[in-house]
């Protein structure tokens, strides 16, 4: 059993795992990865993103990062606890530090540490620069690794995979249950490995990097109820993420952070195999359900602030569908292609009624839902999709708040879209060195959580930082997880 015993046990192989992993090496402990996937497929959704950081510079995190966080920090807390948030954390009281809210130090670790991270993959050969995106217009700041998640996949796992004798990949292996001591420390991980057999992976120090639960139908109907049935991971890499880690955490008596109750929303087209394909064009036409009726305001606000509340609302639609409907005025949009990821043409009609049919939706509804939105429209001067150009309707019900202009001119087109699971919000409280913090706001010795299994984000997505989190996180893991190593005999 010694190839079975190690300094610091990683379970799975994206960003998290793998900064983790490297990091753990590099400060002298011998690691091994649990990776569900096969090799050719390691990475989780890492593989999978263009993985956009918020940043105004490779030295600065964007102007609104801890404002957006800040807003969006965890419900209506008890200002009665929190106001202790300001004390060291060895002087919070304990249902403080085990409380269900975004810790600001963490956050703040999260801002410091992402200039670091990006200097420290740029020792990989990873270069960052402002790359084309599927928005026409932005609310902030972002950049992103030349070549995406999957460069980085490649870097650090390319890095890790010439170094054998420091880092053992378990592949097709999945982690079950943490494996605990007497005195309360974590001991190892109970595994499951190619054809149903048992592993037992010793190490004093385990960091959970496995994702969230949206490749998990049991898991997301459980917390996100009966609608989940209509949607799908964003990616492939997705349904590997089966929630074993925040799972096995909690049965460990880990506090649990992050909204369990939603994740990270995005509008794809379902009949389509490509990466991502997302749909992000919905604004500049409207949204109808498969009732041909118009649901929601297709233009609050610019659509990379806005396509997750969106998205979440087509969830809630009869069926988990609606469809984004335009008329031939969409081409005098310059570059609205790329809000279009999905190369599968959109249905098509010379009428309304052709239309209708192409959707399958009746006829009469869809024609009475444009001819009521078209008379509420105003003339199209001043139109501008790459701003907020007040162009809104009036006396119809849902308002339309930017960007209205009738629907007029065929062909009429129209997108499928359907309400996709980037990644789960509901997770496990951390530390700012990674550290899991149990229900009674102490530490459990050797366990650490990153990525996606660190709860972060409560109601909507702060954009562009969940890669930046799971290098972060993996890095603080690693480290930590380094210096107390304590590798079994």
């Amino acid at each position: 059993m010694d190839d079975l015993s190690f300094d610091v046990v990683v379970v799975g192989c994206g960003i998290a795992g793998l900064s983790a992993a490297v990091t753990a090496q590099q400060n002298g402990a011998r690691v091994a990865i649990l990776e569900r996937a096969p090799k050719d497929e390691r990475g989780g959704n890492t593989r999978y993103t263009e993985s956009l950081w918020r940043m105004k510079t490779v030295d600065a995190v964007s102007e609104d990062f801890l404002d957006k966080f800040a807003a969006n920090a965890g419900g209506w807390p008890d200002p009665g606890i929190v106001q202790d948030a300001v004390l060291d954390r060895d002087f919070q009281p304990r249902v403080l530090r085990s409380l269900g809210v975004v810790d600001p130090q963490v956050v703040a670790a999260i801002a410091d540490d992402a200039p670091k991270a990006i200097a420290w993959l740029a020792t990989f050969g990873i270069r960052f620069d402002e790359i084309p995106m599927y928005f026409l217009s932005q609310s902030t700041t972002r950049m992103g690794p030349i070549g995406g998640g999957l460069a980085l996949v490649e870097a650090l796992g390319g890095y890790a995979d010439s170094r054998p004798d420091e880092i053992h990949f378990f592949y097709e292996t999945a982690a079950r249950s943490l494996i605990m001591d007497e005195t309360g420390r974590v001991a190892g991980i109970e595994a499951l490995g190619d054809g149903n057999v048992p592993l037992r992976i010793m190490g004093a120090n385990v960091v959970l990097a496995c994702g969230g639960f949206q490749g998990n139908p049991e898991m997301l109907s459980h917390y996100c109820g009966p609608q989940s049935q209509f949607i799908r991971p964003v990616s492939r890499g997705g349904h590997y993420n089966r929630g074993e880690g925040v799972r096995m955490a909690l049965s460990a008596g880990a506090a649990p952070c992050g909204d369990f109750g939603s994740f990270h929303a995005q509008p794809v087209d379902p009949r389509s195999t490509d990466i991502e394909p997302v749909v992000l064009n919905y604004n500049l036409g409207v949204l109808i359900n498969d009732s041909g009726k118009r649901f929601t305001d297709e233009g609050p606000a610019m659509v990379d602030a806005t396509y997750e509340v969106v998205t979440r609302l087509i969830m809630g639609e009869r069926h988990g569908i609606a469809y984004a409907v335009f008329d031939a005025s969409l081409d005098e949009v310059q570059n609205w292609t790329v809000t279009v990821r999905s190369r599968v043409p959109p249905l098509q009609g010379a009428t309304l009624k052709d239309l209708a049919v192409e959707i399958g939706v009746d006829d009469q509804e869809l024609i009475r839902t444009i001819d009521a939105y078209n008379a509420a429209c105003p003339t199209s001067d001043g139109f501008d999709p790459l701003t907020l150009d007040g162009l809104s309707t009036t006396g119809v019900d849902p308002r339309k708040s930017n960007w209205a202009r009738p629907i007029v001119t065929p062909p009429f087109r129209a997108w499928p879209i359907i309400c996709s699971n980037c990644f789960t919000f509901g997770g496990i409280k951390i530390d700012e060195h990674a550290r899991v913090v149990n229900t009674e706001g102490d530490i459990i010795p050797g366990l650490y959580a990153a990525g996606e299994v660190a709860g972060l984000y409560y109601r909507v997505y702060t954009g562009a930082t969940s890669v930046m989190r799971g290098a972060v996180t993996g890095r603080m893991a690693g480290a930590d997880a380094a210096c107390r190593r304590n590798s079994f005999p």
